[in-house]
């Protein structure tokens, strides 16, 4: 706190004020994005960078997790639940001084739901059946089915709205309609954003923000204690919370995502086809061994692929239970009394490098031997995601209520129930609550009594940040890192 004698007058006052008022931040994020189109890629690092700041879609998620206007400042649903129409803000620009209207909207949602579509989302979208432009200011989204789940689909990062002339070299050079544009990207450094002086919307407290990629946690700590950076979201290294929360120059949140950790499974990938061995893959892991030795404590243990903050979570662990002596009696059962090797391919997250030292360990005491192999994020998205070439992999899947991502057999790990699939259907249609609750239940549970995937835990966010600033979220209810309330304290 500054003292100021009082023989200072007001205007010298203000003059210091004014000389040491912070308008921009240097965030710290541990992944670099591929590239910045989040409409073409299954990356959370490109929403981490660019969800609200600088793309927007028709609802957008707040801190909280709820679904708000974005574009749209509102909405009619029609009786039968089919058609969707939306109110759009006047005047909303594109950073490069084009209008947003309802055509941009039709571009983007066709787009996305396009058969050739690379949107990693898709599936989200199949219900639509037609996006059409009333007027300018107007958008009718119609549904083949009833999807109850559909304003909530639109807030994800990759149903933001982009223009038909910037699509071309949108991964490079991002144009939306945010409170931030885009102005550089040093790629292997930092991308640097301004404040859009004609946002539609609250402007951005902030003139300038950078957002830094530090992969390594112990350089993440050293630029952190240095005052190198402003904040680190997501920082890596949770060992060191207990010195930045006795340090005042600092604040430490420590917040909920909604992201699974698991250790992915390629089920159509013998032995990974037998659920026997699938399941004696779960039972050979102890959860809270790898909460304590990577993430020292921070993470919640899941058996089934869902928040446990969610009042419809049911606690499925025991399913799952660390049992290695059951584990080598499904082995042997399987046909694999001696064991079997396979991949284990890891992204770069702490949470998977870490903690797949620990899985591999805990593999082998079993009888499987898991070939560790550390990739980039470029290359697990190619090797994994896209050409499911892997055994096991390690990820945490940060999008909210994304359970439905088990009903596409072309998903990753390439889980094929046609009964899940009706299910997810079914669900999808269904509005009273009682009922799906009661759906989203048996969700889970077929997912963990089929041991499609190991499940670790919910992932933490720790986020250590420089006393003055303020307007982080704490929780991450999506991938995002939204800088459009942050500023610094005066």
């Amino acid at each position: 706190m500054t003292f100021f004698k009082a023989t200072v007058t007001a205007t010298a006052v203000l003059l210091s004020t004014t000389a040491f008022a912070k308008t921009d931040v240097t965030v710290a994020i541990q992944l670099e994005p591929p590239h910045l189109d989040p409409t073409s890629a299954a990356a959370g690092a490109i929403d981490s960078v660019l969800y609200s700041n600088v793309f927007e879609g028709l609802t957008r998620f707040g801190s909280d997790g709820s679904v708000n206007p974005g574009l749209a400042e509102s909405w009619d649903i029609s009786e039968d639940g089919l058609t969707y129409t939306f109110h759009l803000h006047s005047g909303v620009k594109f950073h490069d001084g084009t209008d947003m209207d309802a055509e941009d909207v039709v571009f983007s949602l066709d787009r996305a739901r396009a058969e050739d579509s690379a949107n990693a989302q898709k599936a989200l979208y199949t219900d639509i059946a037609s996006v059409e432009a009333v007027d300018p200011a107007t958008v009718k989204i119609t549904l083949s089915v009833p999807n109850g789940a559909m304003l909530f689909n639109l807030a994800w990062g990759d149903a933001v709205i982009v223009a038909p002339e910037s699509i071309e070299n949108i991964k490079q050079m991002p144009i939306g309609t945010g409170a931030f544009k885009f102005v550089d990207w040093v790629q292997g450094d930092k991308i640097d954003l301004t404040r859009n002086e004609d946002y539609w919307g609250a402007p951005a407290k902030l003139d300038k923000a950078t957002f830094k990629f530090i992969s390594d946690p112990t350089a993440g700590f050293a630029a952190m204690m240095a005052e190198d950076i402003d904040a680190f979201v997501g920082y890596p290294a949770p060992e060191n919370l207990p010195q930045f929360e006795s340090d005042p120059r600092f604040q430490v949140i420590v917040g909920n995502t909604e992201g699974e950790t698991i250790l992915g499974t390629n089920n159509k990938l013998p032995p990974f086809d037998n659920v026997k061995v699938r399941e004696a893959v779960a039972h050979a892991i102890d959860r809270q061994a790898i909460i304590d030795g990577a993430m020292f404590g921070l993470g919640t243990p899941i058996g089934t692929h869902f928040a446990p903050h969610n009042p419809d979570y049911v606690d499925l662990t025991a399913n799952s239970a660390y049992d290695p002596e059951l584990s080598k009696k499904l082995l042997a059962e399987a046909g694999f009394p001696d064991g079997f090797k396979t991949t284990l391919k890891l992204p770069p997250p702490s949470y998977a490098r870490r903690g797949g030292e620990i899985i591999a360990a805990q593999l082998r005491a079993v009888g499987i031997e898991a070939e560790i192999s550390n990739l980039e994020w470029a290359q697990w998205l190619e090797q994994v995601f896209k050409g499911k070439d892997f055994g096991l992999t390690i990820v945490s899947h940060t999008e909210p209520f994304d359970i439905g991502i088990y009903a596409n057999p072309d998903y990753y790990f390439q889980y094929d129930n046609t009964d899940f699939q009706k299910l997810i259907v079914d669900l999808n249609g269904e509005a009273d609550p009682e009922k799906r609750s009661a759906m989203i239940k048996k969700a889970e549970t077929i997912i963990s009594e089929d041991y499609v995937n190991a499940y670790l835990f919910q992932l933490a966010i720790p986020t250590v940040a420089k006393a003055g600033l303020q307007g982080l979220w704490k929780d991450a209810p999506t991938q995002a890192t939204d800088l459009t309330g942050v500023s610094w304290a005066e």
